[in-house]
């Protein structure tokens, strides 16, 4: 057992994943926190956190050039309401500060990328494919194809396919003049970077996409198909779209150095992602599985493991579960490769959010950092 994450990481190793195995455990994120400090010192420039990736670019913006404000930035920055975690906060004001007297290659990026789904809501691509098509200087009509915004957000939208917009004459007229926006971007690329910046163009190819991956992922829901297969198909693709943004914003940092992700493990395990959505097993490639298997030893993946929490409600592990085994070994928290075969725990519950450790996971894992969190120790 090491406390050095270094020591899990390959020469080539250009995104280092750090799981965790509920957002409602803050230790994971305070833990973040210090290894990507740690991580700063030794080449790491950037952090991707799972929140929507063209909201995120507001965060970016405060943390490198210092634009706007914090309370505005941790309100609009982030999707999921991950911007009203103390921990996230907390990584800005440290990422900002650290900036502050950095010439720009040495500066800290901050990358979300995730989309902008909810179990129960997607919002409308309109605003993104707005900003796309101001870029380009084109004359087209995007608000009245795509109708009221509630249309495309509300609960229904998801969660009948019968009401979704997803699938109609507007929704498919909106896909293809997105994919044509996206197509005219890499066309017009010389002359559009040397108007603005390539900066300018980086940031509308990354608001563009978003609104793709919001028309994909409405059409999904509007798929009239059985639920399982449904919302299985709804899962896969919110981790492409994930596995897609990771590889774009490496594609942006690989010259200025490695970057850490940190997400639930269910997105960044290599092996399928797996889940219970009431009476619905659902089954999924997750975006570390996609990511690995294109980036090969250029991906590593820590995913995270949690002994208890009394703030959730999580108690002690059986002593024959994997964190049942692993609190013995770690009083407080700790990273290590030495999983012992277990059994998986069973006493945790849907509103804890938490997903145990399993043989699948632990074996396609490069390490475990467990978190004790035992209040006596």
């Amino acid at each position: 057992m090491s406390q050095d994450i270094r020591t899990f990481i390959s020469p080539s190793c250009e995104l280092l994943a750090f799981g965790e195995p509920t957002h409602l455990a803050p230790d994971f994120g305070r833990i973040r926190n210090e290894l990507f400090a740690e991580l700063a010192e030794h080449g790491f420039r950037s952090i991707a956190l799972e929140t929507d990736r063209a909201a995120a670019l507001a965060v970016d913006d405060f943390v490198q050039e210092g634009i706007g404000n914090l309370d505005a930035v941790m309100r609009d920055g982030f999707s999921h309401t991950f911007g009203e975690l103390d921990t996230n906060r907390q990584l800005v004001v440290w990422m900002r500060e650290y900036n502050r007297r950095r010439p720009a290659a040495e500066r800290l990026a901050f990358h979300g990328f995730d989309a902008s789904t909810e179990m129960m809501s997607a919002p409308s691509p309109r605003p993104y494919l707005e900003h796309a098509r101001d870029y380009l200087g084109l004359d087209l009509d995007l608000a009245g194809l795509a109708g009221a915004d509630e249309r495309w957000s509300r609960t229904e939208a998801v969660m009948d396919p019968a009401v979704s917009v997803g699938a109609t004459p507007e929704a498919e007229r909106l896909r293809s003049i997105a994919d044509d926006m996206l197509t005219w971007l890499y066309a017009r690329a010389p002359e559009l970077i040397a108007a603005t910046s390539r900066a300018a163009w980086l940031r509308t190819r990354t608001i563009l996409t978003a609104g793709l991956g919001l028309l994909r992922y409405h059409k999904e829901a509007a798929n009239p198909i059985e639920d399982t297969p449904r919302w299985n198909n709804m899962c896969a693709i919110r981790d492409s779209i994930m596995a897609q943004n990771l590889l774009d914003l490496r594609e942006t940092e690989r010259p200025r150095g490695a970057t850490l992700v940190f997400a639930h493990n269910s997105h960044l395990q290599r092996n399928p992602s797996s889940m219970w959505l009431g009476p619905m097993a659902l089954n999924w490639h997750s975006a570390g599985a996609i990511v690995g298997s294109l980036l090969g030893e250029r991906y590593t993946v820590v995913i995270g493991s949690l002994g208890r929490d009394d703030a959730i409600g999580l108690g002690e592990p059986a002593a024959d579960t994997y964190e049942g085994l692993l609190q013995r070994q770690i009083p407080t928290w700790g990273l290590t490769k030495e999983v012992a075969p277990a059994r998986t725990r069973t006493d945790q519950t849907p509103e804890q959010g938490v997903f145990p450790l399993d043989q699948a996971s632990v074996d396609a894992a490069d390490a475990v950092l467990h978190v004790n969190g035992r209040p006596d120790l």
